[in-house]
């Protein structure tokens, strides 16, 4: 007779456990794997921009040179370094060139808050560095009721010497849309802050 306390054999549980066990290992090896690919991080040059009117300036990253943005919305106070807030608009950074810079990158940013119906005005001011001098200058409006962002402008300018403000678009908006032509009729901002 067989004492109730010897071992018994259990070959057959210990298998499956251990095929139950490396299944599951499996599993979870192949869940890790394919994670990080079910969303992928998209990147994109268009991105939305967080203001409902933006505007960006780039000159070549190379250039030493301190190219200020100025922008006026109807009603507020014109907005650029010395004046980086306005009830609009604000100045996201003064870019000084690559002197003082960290980073190899020359752009300066202005985002506003709404887009109140009028005239806005864009300049460009050579603060520092010899012309000519090539600025690349977009302008975007984000609709407030469907989201979707119109670039309204986008050309490159030439800046000729230092000290020189040109005035780079102006523009009406009505209920977020371009209202009537655009034109470069110069008008002072810097000067006038």
């Amino acid at each position: 007779m067989r004492s109730p306390f010897a071992e018994q054999d259990d070959t057959p549980g210990m298998i499956f456990r251990d095929v139950i066990l490396l299944a599951l290992a499996g599993f979870v090896a192949i869940v890790l794997m394919v994670l990080p690919h079910l969303n992928p991080p998209t990147k994109s040059e268009d991105s939305v921009s967080p203001g409902n009117v933006s505007v960006e300036v780039r000159w070549p990253d190379s250039d030493s040179s301190d190219v200020d943005l100025w922008v006026q919305a109807p009603g507020d106070r014109p907005v650029g370094y010395s004046a980086p807030n306005g009830r609009v608009f604000n100045l996201l950074r003064d870019d000084l060139g690559t002197d003082p810079d960290l980073g190899n990158l020359n752009m300066e940013t202005s985002f506003s808050r709404g887009a109140p119906d009028g005239e806005y005005t864009i300049n460009l001011h050579l603060y520092r560095g010899a012309g000519p001098i090539q600025v690349q200058v977009a302008v975007k409006v984000r609709s407030v009721l469907g989201g979707y962002e119109t670039r309204l402008y986008s050309e490159e300018v030439r800046l000729e010497h230092q000290g020189q403000e040109l005035t780079v678009v102006r523009f009406a908006l009505k209920d977020g849309r371009l209202d009537g032509p655009m034109h470069d009729n110069p008008k002072a901002l810097r000067s006038a802050s």
